[in-house]
């Protein structure tokens, strides 16, 4: 029986029938001032991970990318601990200053860096983008990257890096570029077809798979029941959940 049918037979179930994650990859604090949603206040994302069953997670500050970089990582640096590993934020407009922050977060043991390219309205042809992604690979960074897979793959070669907003619909795009990038892996957050998971995992390995759920600002449910239903067997999906992260970030179990 495939993954699809068995969707379509399961019986219902609860919240805690779900795979626990022991790592979640996309996360963020802070607001969005141009759109509705949470404020995204630190103590309601806790409390929104831990009712999803995430008991960990790395974690970015909006007001580091969207306002000023230094202060918005220092406020993430703060929240470090058990259940957060503070990821730093860069500004893709400002490329020296980026590389400054680059620099500044390696000497602090930061272990990742996320870019905002769409937030920043930064294209993938833009030089800052090879440019920093270069200077965090070199300082031992991870890369979580949003924007559209199918055009920052060519900046982003001979990175480690997770696309954050891998959709289904171009899952293809990044398996045929992960095939010659070992680097290149994504999260689940938006593989919510029947065979996105099984295929990333047939084609370039399970270990390229990641689970993200961008609390909180997308439902943390949905990857977690993409994972439940998918016909990957328990300790595949105990790496999805949590393990991959870990050992990509350097995050003891």
């Amino acid at each position: 029986m495939t993954g699809h049918e068995r969707e379509g037979t399961r019986r219902p179930f609860a919240a805690d029938d779900l795979p626990p994650v022991t790592f979640d990859v996309d996360v963020l604090v802070g607001r969005y001032a141009d759109r509705p949603g949470p404020d995204g206040d630190p103590a309601q994302v806790r409390a929104a991970l831990a009712a999803n069953g995430i008991a960990a997670a790395a974690v970015a500050s909006l007001r580091a990318a969207l306002f000023d970089v230094p202060s918005g990582n220092d406020e993430v640096a703060a929240l470090a601990g058990p259940a957060v590993l503070p990821v730093g934020a860069v500004d893709l407009r400002d490329p020296l200053g980026a590389e400054r922050e680059v620099v500044r977060l390696a000497e602090r043991g930061v272990r990742a860096v996320r870019l905002f390219p769409d937030e920043q309205r930064v294209e993938s042809d833009f030089p800052s983008v090879r440019y920093v992604a270069r200077r965090a690979t070199e300082a031992g960074l991870v890369l979580l990257a949003g924007g559209d897979v199918r055009r920052f793959w060519r900046p982003l070669r001979g990175t480690t890096v997770v696309f954050l907003d891998t959709h289904f619909y171009h899952l293809g795009d990044f398996v045929v570029a992960a095939r010659d990038e070992p680097g290149f892996h994504t999260s689940t957050r938006l593989l919510n077809s029947p065979d996105a998971l099984e295929t990333v995992a047939a084609q370039v390995g399970v270990e390229r798979l990641l689970y993200g759920s961008r609390t909180p600002f997308h439902d943390a449910v949905v990857p977690r029941l993409r994972l439940r239903h998918s016909d990957l067997d328990p300790l595949t999906v105990a790496a999805v959940a949590g393990g991959n992260a870990r050992r990509i970030l350097g995050v003891a179990a």
